[in-house]
C-alpha cells in the first residue's frame, strides 16, 4: 500500500509566490530576515531531505553534513575572520563550494544507496555526525570559533543593513529548486527512480540498475543541500562547527515531516512553521515551574511535532488537503511510502 504524493496546484503557487515578491514592501525588514529569508532557506535545505523520501523512498539525515561541507568550504575559500581565507571571488567560491559538496555526497551515496530502511537511516546519520566532528577538530577550517564575516557576493549586499537583495535571491533559489525537481520527478528518471521505490526487485528484473539510480538521486539530493549550505552562510554570515551539528541535523528532518514528508511543498511550509515558533513562541510561552517557559523551544516544538504527526502522518501540508477534501484518502500512516501519481493519473 502506498500513500499519494499529491499534485501541485500552479495557480494557488503562483499567487504564493506573487505575495513572496510583495513581503519587504509589506512586513518589516526584522521579518523578511528573521522569519521570510530563513525559511526560505531552510526549506530548501528540506526539500533535498523531501526529494528522497518522497521519490525515492530514502530518509537521509545526511543532507546537513552536506550543506555543512558547502558552508565550511565557501567561508574558506572568500576572505572571512578565522578559517584558511584563500580570498577567491565570492562567485567562483560558491561554485567551488557547490562542486566540493557533490563531490562528497557522491561518495556518501555510493556507500548508502546499497542499504534501505534504518540501516540506510543510520548510515546517512554517522555522515553527518562524522562531517561535524571533522570540522570540530580541523580548526585550520573551522576556526575557534567559526569562521566569520565572509565576504558575499555583491548581489546580496548587506543583509544586515538590507535584507531584500538576499531575500529576492533565496527566493527565486528557492522557486528554482521546486520547479526543478518537480520536473524531475515527471522525467523518465524520476518516474523510475518512484518504481524502484515501489518495487525494486521487479524494477531489477526489468533492467533497471537499482543502485545506480539511488545514486544519482542521492548525488541530486546533495546539490540542493550544498545550494542550502551557501545561501546558509550567506544568511548567518558565518559558519561554525555548532551550526551543523546533531540537533540541526534533526531540526531539518523536523521540518521536513511538520510540513509534509510527502510533499515538496511541505519543505517551506514547515521551514515557516519552524522560524514562527522559534521566534514567537519565546513571546507567548507563559511560565509554568521548570517544565515550561521561554527557553524551552524544544519542548514546544515537541509538542507540536507529536501533534502534527497524530493528526496527520502527512504533515501540515497533507492536514490542509485532507481538511479541503484535496487528497482524496490523504497520506497513508506512517511507514507507508510516498507514490507519485503516474502520469496519465496526473493528467486528468
Amino acid at each position: 500500500m502506498t500513500a499519494s504524493v499529491g499534485r501541485t496546484s500552479w495557480p494557488a503557487l503562483g499567487v504564493v509566490v506573487a505575495a513572496a515578491a510583495l513581503a519587504p514592501l509589506v512586513f518589516t525588514d526584522f521579518f523578511v530576515s528573521v522569519i521570510l529569508t530563513k525559511s526560505l532557506w531552510l526549506g530548501v535545505a528540506a526539500a533535498s531531505l523531501i526529494f528522497l523520501s518522497a521519490y525515492g523512498g530514502m530518509v537521509s539525515l545526511a543532507q546537513v553534513g552536506i550543506y555543512g561541507v558547502a558552508g565550511m568550504t565557501f567561508a574558506n575559500l572568500v576572505v572571512a575572520d578565522g578559517g584558511a581565507a584563500a580570498a577567491w571571488s565570492p562567485w567562483i567560491a560558491t561554485i567551488a563550494a557547490i562542486v566540493v559538496a557533490v563531490a562528497v555526497g557522491l561518495f556518501f551515496g555510493v556507500i548508502a544507496a546499497r542499504s534501505v530502511g534504518i540501516y540506510f537511516l543510520m548510515i546517512t546519520l554517522a555522515f553527518s555526525v562524522l562531517v561535524y566532528y571533522f570540522f570540530s577538530q580541523v580548526t585550520q577550517l573551522s576556526g575557534f570559533g567559526g569562521v566569520n564575516n565572509p565576504d558575499l557576493p555583491s548581489l546580496v549586499g548587506q543583509p544586515g543593513q538590507d535584507p531584500a537583495p538576499l531575500y529576492y535571491t533565496t527566493l527565486v533559489v528557492a522557486v528554482l529548486v521546486f520547479l526543478g525537481l518537480r520536473y524531475v520527478s515527471r522525467a523518465p528518471f524520476g518516474l523510475a527512480l518512484q518504481g524502484l521505490r515501489d518495487e525494486p526487485a521487479r524494477m531489477r528484473a526489468l533492467g533497471f540498475n537499482v543502485t545506480r539510480h539511488r545514486i544519482l538521486a542521492f548525488t541530486l539530493a546533495a546539490f540542493i543541500a550544498a545550494v542550502a549550505g551557501v545561501l546558509s552562510v550567506w544568511y548567518n554570515g558565518r559558519i561554525a562547527p555548532g551550526s551543523i551539528n546533531l540537533a540541526q541535523t534533526i531540526d531539518i528532518l523536523i521540518i521536513a515531516v511538520i510540513g509534509g514528508l510527502y510533499r515538496l511543498e511541505g519543505a517551506w511550509v514547515g521551514a515557516l512553521t519552524y522560524a514562527l515558533l522559534d521566534n514567537y513562541s519565546r513571546e507567548w510561552t507563559p511560565t509554568v515551574g521548570d517544565v515550561l517557559g521561554a527557553e524551552r523551544f524544544n519542548t514546544i516544538l515537541g509538542v507540536v511535532f507529536l501533534i502534527i504527526v497524530l493528526l496527520s502522518p502527512g504533515g501540515l501540508v497533507g492536514l490542509w488537503e485532507r481538511v479541503r477534501g484535496l487528497g482524496g484518502r490523504g497520506p497513508g500512516p506512517p511507514g507507508e511510502v510516498a507514490r507519485e501519481p503516474a502520469p496519465a493519473e496526473a493528467a486528468k
